[in-house]
């Protein structure tokens, strides 16, 4: 099975150095019209709009981590104290003298708050770029979905239409039947009828084909549907059997979902430690330049130390939440481990039941409703059968070559959503 990675997207910007206008690029080419599963796959990864709105998170999450490096500002702090303002100071009311003073101070980060602030933010990232990650696995199984849809719908548009020109043949039988006066008139009209009907199963046929290809095209990010677009390929179809336990362990060490909350168990543990950080109390150290003058003139330097009483306030009621966030995690870590148990349970039933249909109706069911078509269709042109029971065979036929339509997209779908499920598609 074809790997598939994130690609991120680089843009570049230039400038005219003599305008300052921007330059445009070159147009990109344009998208091919035929695509295969793997071509498709990839041009949603690289252009699907859900997934270009995700891929921001990344770059949230990097903007996080500059914040959590950050060391929190000095504050500078100026004052002029004793301003003559009314001209009353003196010497029998000792006022003044004026003085003015700058004062700098620095907060000293206790227990290693920074680097739990950037340990937190880190794991955060590595959280996201799982779960981008794993919305690309469901993406992936979404297109595949989509581009069997299409095969299916070119199938069975295919059917339509040789139904539509066998029963045309019979109607120029009968109509040449109705000439040399060996078939009633009102059997030429009960077969025309009948060939309006196969027309409109036909379009009804390529309509479904047009929606099929206009959402899968919605989901390869093209925002405007190509009319000439056509998918190429068969439909998929392993050989060798799936074994439900393996598909079970490699879940369970593959899947981006449940690999994305392991990693923010991490996260849980190192905000833990970060609110445990944030119980300690930090420093706060100052210098003031002091200046008097007018009837006196003296310099000072001054130091201050400040530290604030944990009295209250130890950061109990975060502590408690970090803590009870990271039992949470773990409760959702079990569920989740359950709940792929069970998908991997059902997608190999599905798969299972699929297989089997699918080779019941190859070997049973579809040679005998073409053989019984066929036989009372030239019955039918030598006069041996009714027209209804030629359209009975007929329905019959049309049904067998459905169901095979249908088992053949639903075991190539059950075998896309057991890669997806075992995390193959993304690794």
């Amino acid at each position: 099975m074809k790997r598939f990675q994130v690609i991120s997207c680089l843009s570049f910007l230039c400038f005219s150095s003599l305008t300052a206008r921007s330059v445009c690029a070159q147009p990109a080419p344009a998208p091919p019209d035929r695509v295969t599963i793997e071509q498709a796959v990839q041009e949603a990864v690289d252009h699907n709009l859900n997934l270009l709105a995700e891929r921001y998170n990344l770059s949230i999450a990097d903007a996080k981590i500059i914040t959590a490096r950050l060391r929190p500002n000095p504050v500078f702090s100026a004052a002029l104290d004793y301003i003559d303002l009314l001209n009353r100071f003196n010497g029998d009311n000792q006022g003044g003298p004026t003085e003015y003073n700058f004062r700098t101070d620095f907060v000293l980060e206790r227990g290693a708050k920074r680097e739990r602030r950037v340990e937190v933010a880190q794991t955060t990232r590595e959280v996201a770029q799982l779960q981008l990650l794993n919305t690309t696995r469901n993406l992936a199984l979404d297109v595949q979905s989509a581009f069997i849809d299409v095969l299916q719908a070119k199938d069975n548009l295919t059917l339509a239409r040789e139904n539509l020109q066998a029963f045309r043949g019979i109607v120029d039988v009968n109509a040449t039947r109705v000439r040399a006066g060996d078939l009633a008139k009102v059997e030429l009209v009960r077969t025309q009828v009948a060939a309006l009907q196969f027309q409109s199963a036909v379009r009804q046929a390529e309509s479904k084909l047009k929606i099929a290809g206009n959402k899968l095209q919605s989901l390869m990010g093209r925002r405007v549907p190509s009319p000439t677009f056509d998918v190429v390929g068969a439909l998929r179809r392993d050989s060798e059997p799936v074994v439900m336990e393996t598909v079970a362990t490699q879940a369970l060490e593959l899947r981006p979902d449940l690999a994305a909350l392991r990693k923010d168990q991490a996260r849980s543990l190192a905000e833990v430690r970060s609110q445990l950080a944030q119980a300690k109390v930090d420093f706060t150290v100052g210098a003031e330049f002091h200046r008097q003058f007018h009837n006196g003139s003296a310099s000072a330097l001054g130091l201050f130390f400040s530290a604030p009483l944990p009295v209250y306030n130890k950061n109990q009621g975060e502590i408690e939440r970090a803590r009870q966030e990271q039992e949470q995690i773990l409760a959702r870590i079990r569920a989740a481990e359950a709940d792929v148990q069970n998908e991997v349970r059902n997608a190999w039933v599905q798969y299972a039941t699929s297989r089997e249909l699918l080779e019941s109706i190859e070997h049973d069911l579809l040679d005998q409703a073409r053989e019984v078509r066929t036989t009372m269709e030239y019955s039918y042109r030598r006069g041996e059968a009714s027209l209804v029971e030629f359209l009975d065979a007929q329905r019959a036929f049309n049904d067998a070559r459905q169901s095979y339509n249908d088992a053949r997209a639903d075991f190539a779908r059950s075998l896309y959503t057991i890669d997806s499920i075992s995390g193959k598609v993304v690794r």
